[in-house]
């Protein structure tokens, strides 16, 4: 039994003792490195200068777009007089309708032209408060130069930070809101 509390003793005391040892330093060759976080600050891509031949033969001549422009936009003040034309008509026929149903003998006849009268004023209004659109395509030559051809993204410009200082690097792709870092320290000679 005292035989095995002496080897115990001596394991306990032996672990202490080779944390003590240094170890060997590494080989010239062998880089010491670890790898950390760092805080992505901007993202700046890089695109190309010049676009493809392809594209620049694609390139519109034309700049178009779409628009809503009111109905008969281009004839001034009678735009609108044929629909409203319509809207009364129409407002005249129900308001002479509803009219008619009120009464007997002169009464109905007096209901009916009321109901006309104000059926058409009626109508009229609604008319001219609702003014209708339509989508009409407006094209314009395109000037030279002025709308490049479709740039491509080639790299990337990083600005992050890590253990609060500030670096550069362009990589090939965008590292998001933080990146891997890979640290070597070396001796100053």
């Amino acid at each position: 039994m005292k035989f095995l509390i002496l080897i115990a003793a001596f394991l306990l005391c032996a672990g202490p003792l080779s944390a003590q040892i240094p170890a060997a330093p590494p080989a010239a060759n062998e880089e010491s490195a670890h790898y950390g976080w760092a805080a992505v600050l901007r993202v700046d891509p890089v695109y190309d200068e010049q676009p493809a031949a392809a594209d620049a033969a694609a390139a519109p001549q034309q700049e178009c777009w779409e628009e809503q422009v009111p109905v008969g936009a281009g004839s001034g003040a009678d735009a609108g007089s044929g629909r409203r034309t319509v809207a009364t008509m129409i407002g005249a026929m129900v308001g002479g309708l509803l009219g008619n149903q009120v009464g007997k003998g002169d009464g109905r006849r007096a209901a009916t032209v009321a109901g006309v009268v104000a059926g058409g004023v009626v109508g009229n209004q609604v008319a001219a408060e609702r003014p209708q659109y339509t989508t009409q395509r407006r094209c314009r030559p395109a000037t030279v130069g002025s709308t490049p051809g479709p740039r491509h993204v080639v790299a990337y410009d990083v600005e992050y930070r890590y253990r609060g200082e500030v670096f550069t690097s362009r990589l090939a792709y965008d590292p998001g809101d933080r990146m891997r870092v890979k640290v070597s320290v070396t001796p100053a000679e």
